[in-house]
């Protein structure tokens, strides 16, 4: 009973995002927002992983940036002067492909400050955040005409501060705090490439986006403890075998991980070709274990908690 409430109420919040040309969220409280809702495939409709977090009709957060981000964003009708900060979850293209564009479009949005930009140090094989946007929009970068980001006093209004979170080991990361948020971290496994779980908390709800990750290191479920919504990436279907649990976890795991959390809803992100068509398969293997709400997400959805 408590799935059917709750599908009944957020497909009728997904059918009004949908019902005009310009979506978006409740006038209050707060919210979460899917900006991409898949991979990197040419031939699934939905853009690479973004989300944004509402609170009181107002963007405060946007995690990753993955390709189709910017086109997104836009027709979420987000305030970009009103972004406390942009998450990554690592460096992929999925994750950050879009960066470069969403910085050249909000030239002349009129924000005029500190943007921070928070992702994962560097690797033995991989760069770090700061060597990555230094790379990608420094004066030697591949865009460089967006160097003027990277400095105070720029045509854009606003500066970019990269800050950089340790990427190893199991101790959770929380130095961004404002009056009222607390956003922290903690480093889960995704192959050999650095990659954060992120955790925000305003306004007495608690957001956890893992995104994607083998859970080898058993530390999603304690850091999502008690979330109200928790967001997974959907990548693989159960009973996949080989190098792609190097990277994510089947529904049955997702299922478990949920539960021992108790987190109050389930959002599967990042919905890649391979597990469409079997969404029922993997409820069925998530709902033997889990016992909350479970959302398959969905472009631009809204979700009010």
């Amino acid at each position: 009973m408590q799935r059917l409430i709750y599908c009944f109420i957020t497909c009728f919040y997904s059918a009004v995002a949908h019902s005009s040309d310009l979506p978006y969220c409740g006038d209050e409280g707060v919210w979460v927002q899917t900006l991409g809702s898949g991979g990197l495939e040419l031939d699934n409709e939905r853009a690479a992983g973004a989300y944004l977090v509402w609170v009181n009709n107002r963007a405060r957060v946007l995690i990753d940036a993955g390709s189709g981000t910017t086109l997104r964003y836009d027709e979420s009708g987000a305030d970009f002067t009103d972004l406390d900060a942009i998450l990554l979850s690592n460096l992929q293209i999925n994750r950050s492909g879009d960066l470069a564009s969403l910085i050249a479009g909000s030239k002349n949005l009129g924000r005029e400050r500190l943007l921070p930009i928070l992702g994962p140090v560097a690797s033995s094989v991989n760069v770090s955040t700061k060597l990555h946007i230094e790379r990608l929009m420094g004066p030697e970068g591949a865009f460089s005409h967006l160097a003027e980001f990277l400095t105070f006093g720029n045509p854009g209004g606003y500066k970019i501060s990269v800050r950089e979170v340790p990427a190893k080991g199991n101790r959770v990361w929380s130095r961004f705090n404002n009056r009222d948020m607390k956003i922290s971290a903690i480093p889960i496994h995704h192959a050999d490439i650095p990659t954060l779980a992120w955790r925000i908390e305003v306004d007495n709800k608690s957001i956890v986006f893992a995104g994607g990750f083998s859970n080898l290191k058993d530390v999603v479920a304690k850091f999502a403890i008690d979330s109200d919504l928790l967001v997974v990436t959907h990548a693989i279907p159960e009973g996949t075998r080989g190098t792609a649990r190097d990277k994510y976890v089947v529904p049955s795991q997702i299922g478990r991980i949920a539960a021992a959390a108790n987190a109050r809803i389930l959002l599967l992100g990042g919905r890649h070709s391979r597990t469409q068509g079997v969404e029922s398969i993997s409820q069925k293997a998530i709902e033997s274990i889990y016992e909350g709400a479970l959302i398959f997400g969905g472009e631009l959805e809204c979700w009010g908690l």
